[in-house]
């Protein structure tokens, strides 16, 4: 956690300020919201409300959540204009359902698969976090979160918590090819999935794309009349060794050999 004076200097320094408001307005950007009305946002990590000065200029409502008091202590003193509540995102979503319109997280929700107490679980915590925030979330909206993954293993546990959760969508990532200014967008739907957003940055010079990350929680190839997975196929195999993997038992690792039938002995 910041102490008091750190949450001040971290606050005062001028490139974080400029890097938290352009990372805001791009998360708020992806959120795809409509322009005839103001929007209630959920910000996730808030902070001292750095990304909240952003929305209440782009004319919405926010509601801000930090484990940090004396962040939250800061924004008080900076008098921002949203609600804030002091609570740890592992924990859960507290708000009634289909309450937001919307919600971003700036460089926070890596956080999460830390485990910085034994009765911590960065799995569990994870997945409470996204199935209390799609439950709060109101139909048709999205969730955008900027996140610094430590590496591939990380981005996948965060993607595939969101979603066992409900969620899809994908990530969206920036300016992939620059050391400096990649960034990682997890664009998230709930409900009808919608169409990814291009990720800045993303047209090579032959006008190619460079493919971003996506993810859907229905599988679809092989699925019978009822929307069942056909029995025995390699999604319906998958689908079983997965549950078993959550279930704690041990399993053979996923090939490119799983579910194939073998040819017949003569």
């Amino acid at each position: 956690f910041y102490d008091e004076a750190e949450a001040r200097k971290y606050t005062q320094n001028s490139r974080v300020v400029e890097i938290q408001s352009q990372m805001s307005e791009r998360a708020v950007e992806l959120l795809g919201l409509p322009e005839d009305r103001p929007c209630l946002l959920l910000d996730v990590g808030c902070g001292s409300g750095l990304s909240g000065d952003y929305i209440s200029n782009e004319g919405h409502y926010w509601i801000g959540m930090d484990i940090s008091p004396a962040m939250l202590d800061v924004a008080v003193e900076r008098e921002v204009e949203g609600d804030l509540l002091l609570a740890d995102v592992g924990h859960g979503i507290p708000f009634r359902p289909g309450m937001f319109d919307g919600c971003i997280s700036i460089s926070a929700v890596q956080w999460l698969c830390n485990a910085d107490k034994k009765s911590h679980s960065p799995p569990k915590r994870l997945y409470r976090f996204f199935s209390t925030l799609y439950t709060a979330l109101a139909r048709g909206s999205r969730a955008v979160l900027q996140l610094y993954p430590e590496n591939s293993e990380q981005l996948e546990l965060i993607t595939n918590q969101a979603m066992r959760a409900g969620f899809t969508g994908g990530m969206v990532v920036d300016y992939p090819n620059s050391a400096k200014a990649k960034k990682f967008f997890l664009c998230l739907f709930v409900g009808a999935s919608g169409t990814l957003p291009k990720g800045l940055g993303t047209e090579r010079a032959d006008g190619e794309e460079i493919d971003q990350a996506k993810f859907t929680n229905e599988r679809t190839r092989f699925r019978n009349a009822k929307g069942k997975s056909v029995k025995k196929s390699r999604d319906w195999i998958l689908e079983k060794k997965e549950r078993r993997r959550r279930q704690g038992k041990e399993v053979r690792a996923d090939t490119r050999y799983t579910g194939r039938k073998r040819r017949p002995r003569f």
